[in-house]
């Protein structure tokens, strides 16, 4: 009997149990992601998708809407966009809200669906170099492959892939004869798959699809995120770079601390900020540059040159892997290089008299017919005077003598700071001097 009770008793949770079913649903929160691609498609853009795909799947949303208007960009970023695309188990929809060119149809591509506004174009998805030319054979070969596994990955015919993305490619019926890339509108892509539906709005996408009533979250970038997206802008970063170094050379060559090497701080601190918020620096990045700005600066006050080619080396070190592509940095890096050595040319030559420091640096003393061919006196009355040791000398180093800095060497092995030596040869420019025991 009492058994026979408590099997009742557990019929009826249980039956309790399948009516909340119903109720629990209708107040679960059913969220929809609402998500701009916008601006050019780079690796700062990625940083940003990045964080909203991840705050979509930690509070299990029912969709993420990506709303695309993008006239393209760079390839590497349009891939590791498609990847995220790929490995969330979100429900992916590309709204585009306009245009989705080159990169944009790409990722487009990459969505579970596509719905467009009536005026809305995807496709001339060409890669194109720096120069605005068509990219080299290997480049363009790579992008086909991956536009046509996008396109066959969703189930949609990968012909018209091709044809956005290679002038070979021939579809006289969509305007895109041998040599024009193809672009399709609203209506043609929804004729060829590569559309499930055209909608006027947002609300009439989440009608279509089933998502009305939702939560929207839209996730918008923040104001660290849209300057860092400015910075990592792979046409912003090499004259960041160019800025930071002409305004060094410039400050090296100026008396006191002023506006020149201002501009420098400033742009290697937006530099590095740019890529920790995009999330491509580490702080082994920052510490890196840090050590490399202490040991340029100690070369100020070292011989040798060892403290100046490593602080250098350390320097250019944390810029590649601050990066988000090593070659890119690489290239980057060289073009601030040369842009300094241009900058340091023109202050030599038109301002090299008014500037104390390049002048210590530079050798003013020409070889003429005059002063018989020689660029330096011998100074012969030095000859038996001692002095001390300013530096050490390994073997050459520096020598204090009545107040003036003297160069020299010593006779061939070390003689240690603050010792009393002899001069005993003048050659020249060249001193030779002898330690006193």
């Amino acid at each position: 009997m009492q058994q026979s009770k408590k099997v009742s008793l557990l019929f009826l949770m249980l039956m309790s149990f399948m009516l909340l079913l119903p109720l629990a649903s209708v107040f679960a929160k059913t969220e929809v992601y609402h998500v701009p691609v916008e601006k050019e498609v780079e690796k700062g853009l990625y940083a940003f998708l990045q964080r909203a795909f991840k705050e979509a799947e930690e509070s299990g949303a029912k969709a993420i809407v990506l709303d695309i208007h993008t006239p393209g960009g760079f390839v590497n970023a349009a891939g590791d966009i498609a990847k995220l695309m790929d490995e969330t188990p979100v429900r992916t929809i590309a709204f585009i809200n306009k245009d989705a060119h080159s990169a944009g149809a790409f990722i487009a591509l990459h969505a579970d669906e596509i719905y467009m506004v009536p005026n809305g174009t995807i496709g001339a998805a060409a890669v194109i170099d720096s120069d605005g030319n068509m990219a080299g054979q290997k480049a363009n070969s790579a992008w086909l492959a991956q536009m046509q596994a996008a396109a066959e990955t969703s189930n949609r015919n990968p012909k018209y892939a091709l044809a956005m993305a290679d002038l070979s490619y021939s579809l006289p019926e969509f305007r895109a004869a041998e040599g024009n890339l193809l672009t399709l509108t609203a209506n043609e892509a929804l004729k060829v798959g590569y559309s499930e539906g055209t909608v006027s709005s947002f609300q009439e996408l989440l009608e279509k699809t089933d998502l009305d009533g939702a939560e929207i979250v839209n996730v918008n970038e923040s104001f660290a995120e849209q300057i860092a997206r400015f910075i990592t802008n792979p046409i912003i970063v090499p004259i960041l770079l160019s800025i930071a170094s002409l305004g060094l050379v410039i400050e090296l060559y100026s008396p006191g601390f002023g506006v020149a090497g201002t501009m420098s701080i400033i742009a290697i601190i937006l530099f590095f900020f740019g890529h920790l918020v995009a999330g491509f620096a580490g702080y082994e990045s920052i510490i890196l540059v840090i050590v490399g700005i202490i040991l340029v600066v100690a070369e100020f006050f070292l011989p040798g040159g060892i403290s100046g080619i490593i602080g250098f080396g350390a320097i250019v070190l944390s810029l590649l892997l601050a990066g988000a592509n090593v070659t890119y940095m690489a290239y980057s890096i060289l073009t601030a290089l040369l842009v300094a050595v241009i900058g340091m040319v023109i202050i030599m030559k038109f301002f090299g008299k008014k500037m104390t420091l390049l002048n210590k640096m530079v050798l003013k003393d020409a070889t003429d017919t005059e002063s018989g061919y020689v660029s330096n006196k011998n100074r012969l009355e030095l000859l038996g005077k001692e002095a001390i040791t300013s530096t050490p000398l390994r073997p050459a180093g520096a020598i204090m003598l009545d107040g003036e800095r003297i160069d020299v060497v010593s006779e061939g092995g070390y003689i240690d700071a603050r010792k009393t030596v002899i001069i005993i040869k003048v050659e020249g420019p060249r001193i030779v001097v002898r330690e006193v025991l």
